[in-house]
């Protein structure tokens, strides 16, 4: 009984800490937006819990070794939103947080979308929605002809759902029974210029992708807990490719920014960024004295 109890103390303190640390994420990806000017909070905000728990506690990869053979890939398909990752692999050491300061500058290594040329220890460039499962599809299929025993994780928007292609690609993923291939779709229900449910009439995304042929789960996208939890069980069925369709928050962590279209491309102001840490209660990764 003690020993069972203190494996749930430590069970719980280490998910305090994540949350924790989401909560900094938060905040430094708001500062990114307004000292860069850039917009793009709803989407960021929304994934971050999504990226911790991939990045703290599922991914197998390295700042020490980024590009080994058999390191696990992860392929962030919504890049508008890449400053939830940027702030994730800066502070796991994948680049210095220095960095972090020159988001959307111009010859910066972090530019607005994720590029490959200007940071080399991403898997690809993105962005350019509803390529994001392909590219990961590839990959997955890849590994597998050349005997790696490597997973492969990708994360897309719920707009990228709008698109064809996303589709192909699903039905390559269980045609070839890619079961080292996780697909997570934030589901923060809101795209560009307004809700995706009313834009697209979607219904159910974990009927879809079980319709496709997919092991689809539905979870509480912004809940560290349940996200290690589900990833723990990956994969959710042999010789078949896995989904977690994450139910998530536009803007997630920062009340007035919750649910709100107009946080899509609109970049805080000095007193949005006050009211903002404020209420995070939390400093950003990095400020203009380290930067």
């Amino acid at each position: 009984m003690l020993k069972s109890l203190s494996k749930e103390i430590l069970y719980q303190t280490d998910i305090q800490m994540l949350e924790n640390k989401a909560r900094s994420i938060r905040a430094t990806c708001i500062k990114m937006a307004h000292d860069g000017k850039e917009g793009h909070l709803n989407g960021a905000l929304s994934c971050v819990d999504l990226l911790v728990g991939l990045y703290y506690r599922w991914l197998n990869v390295t700042p020490e070794d980024p590009k080994r053979k058999d390191r696990d890939r992860f392929i962030f398909s919504k890049g508008h939103a890449c400053s939830s990752l940027y702030a994730v692999m800066a502070d796991c050491g994948f680049f210095p947080k220095q960095w972090i300061s020159r988001y959307a500058q111009n010859d910066s290594p972090l530019p607005s979308h994720p590029c490959i040329h200007a940071l080399p220890v991403l898997e690809c460039s993105s962005g350019s929605l509803g390529h994001g499962l392909g590219m990961a599809t590839g990959m997955s299929y890849g590994l597998r002809m050349d005997g790696i025993k490597a997973r492969v994780a990708v994360l897309i928007s719920d707009g990228e759902c709008n698109e064809g292609s996303t589709w192909e690609a699903a039905t390559f993923a269980v045609a070839n029974r890619l079961d080292n291939l996780l697909l997570i779709v934030d589901y923060n229900r809101i795209q560009s210029v307004g809700r995706s449910d009313n834009l697209m009439g979607f219904t159910s995304l974990e009927e879809k992708y079980k319709a496709f042929g997919w092991v689809a789960r539905t979870i509480n996208g912004n809940n560290i807990s349940e996200i290690i939890e589900t990833l723990k069980e990956f994969p959710f069925e042999k010789g078949r490719p896995s989904a977690i369709i994450a139910k998530t928050i536009a803007g997630a962590g920062v009340s007035f920014m919750e649910n709100q279209v107009l946080w899509h491309y609109r970049a805080p102001s000095d007193e949005d960024l006050k009211k903002a840490l404020q209420e995070l209660s939390v400093f950003p990764i990095y400020t203009e004295l380290n930067a």
